[in-house]
């Protein structure tokens, strides 16, 4: 796999940089310092210390993924994510859909971004954030956390982007090779409250529930007290987390 890494002092995001760079690999990373207008998913945005924290964008050509099984891109990118910090510290899990939890706090997030033609992905863009060493939280997210308060010091962000992308190598060959059985197969081992009954909230309300599978198009599938299964899409569940204190 044709790789190249660039780095950079700021930015506005690595997803704006690196989907108008003319730079051609098979797989392109972009990683900055700051970016000045880093996004989460939807409306958020990701508050990161100048040079604390890893920002970087991932960019591939898929084109032997299919539609309808793209979500595998993002449990390719989630397990590769979960790989390079449990190299840090045990406890990560993956937190539907691609978010890196350690307990009940959250360390990385991610953004992506598909195109599509002729039925099938021709480029995927995954924008990440992983909070490296960032001590103070600013923003009114309920629980982020970062690596450095895990593990007791002060972690290189280029260290854990090495990691980073030797994983994503890996599983991306796994996804190259049509593996997508056993990739399906990691990516439930590591889901954050794979196992028990845990609160939720839809469009109805609380309720409690099991998880019962993530489906290869992305669809959360719970199983709730009464023995009903639900089925959702992104931003139609919320997961309740404990109150912090």
């Amino acid at each position: 796999m044709r790789k190249k890494i660039i780095r950079l002092k700021e930015t506005t995001s690595t997803n704006d940089y690196i989907r108008n760079c003319w730079e051609q690999a098979d797989l392109l990373v972009v990683a900055a310092d700051f970016q000045t207008a880093g996004r989460g998913q939807g409306s958020n945005s990701w508050e990161s210390e100048p040079g604390k924290n890893l920002l970087f964008s991932m960019l591939v050509h898929p084109t032997m993924v299919p539609l309808g099984r793209q979500f595998l891109l993002s449990m390719t990118e989630a397990l590769a994510l979960k790989e390079a910090l449990d190299s840090f510290a045990p406890g990560f899990r993956v937190k539907w859909p691609n978010d890196i939890y350690w307990e009940d706090f959250k360390v990385s997030g991610t953004l992506i971004e598909t195109t599509l033609s002729a039925g099938h992905v021709k480029d995927c863009i995954f924008g990440t954030g992983i909070d490296v060493n960032q001590s103070v939280f600013h923003s009114d997210a309920p629980n982020p956390l970062s690596l450095c308060s895990i593990v007791g010091k002060e972690v290189k962000p280029d260290k854990v982007l090495k990691r980073v992308v030797e994983a994503f190598e890996k599983y991306y060959s796994l996804l190259s090779e049509g593996s997508y059985t056993d990739i399906s197969a990691l990516y439930h081992e590591a889901l954050y409250r794979r196992h028990g009954f845990f609160p939720y909230r839809d469009k109805e309300g609380v309720f409690e529930a099991a998880i019962v599978e993530v489906e290869d198009s992305g669809q959360l599938v719970l199983r709730d007290r009464a023995d009903r299964f639900r089925s959702y899409g992104f931003k139609e569940i919320s997961f309740i987390l404990p109150q912090r204190s």
